[in-house]
């Protein structure tokens, strides 16, 4: 996680920091579904690259948004789900997609 001075002095702009990319928000998407593995995710989410994908989850686990849990199996299986800070965000994913919905409502109406 980052230490409190690494963070905007923002709230908004704090969230923003830690969600606001594209990939992120469609990450977290997902994830509040259920847990998804790196392949599930990579080929669900398309024109993302393979770096692109393990950055971000990286840094999503790092700020304590998502945890990664590796089974003892052979081959390893990896799985990424939402932490409880992750799920936290729930109702701001809801809210924009709620929004998303009105607006193509209101494009479509014109």
């Amino acid at each position: 996680m980052k230490a409190k001075d690494e963070l905007p002095a923002c709230p908004v702009a704090t969230t923003v920091q830690l969600i606001g990319s594209k990939w992120k928000l469609l990450i977290m998407r997902n994830l509040l579904v259920r847990p998804w593995r790196f392949n599930e995710l990579q080929k669900n989410l398309e024109g993302i690259s393979q770096k692109v994908l393990t950055d971000s989850l990286r840094f999503m686990e790092a700020d304590g948004i998502i945890t990664r849990t590796v089974y003892p199996e052979v081959p390893p299986r990896v799985e990424y789900a939402l932490s409880e800070l992750g799920e936290s965000m729930r109702p701001i994913i809801g809210a924009m997609e709620q929004w998303g919905i009105q607006y193509k409502n209101t494009i479509n109406k014109e």
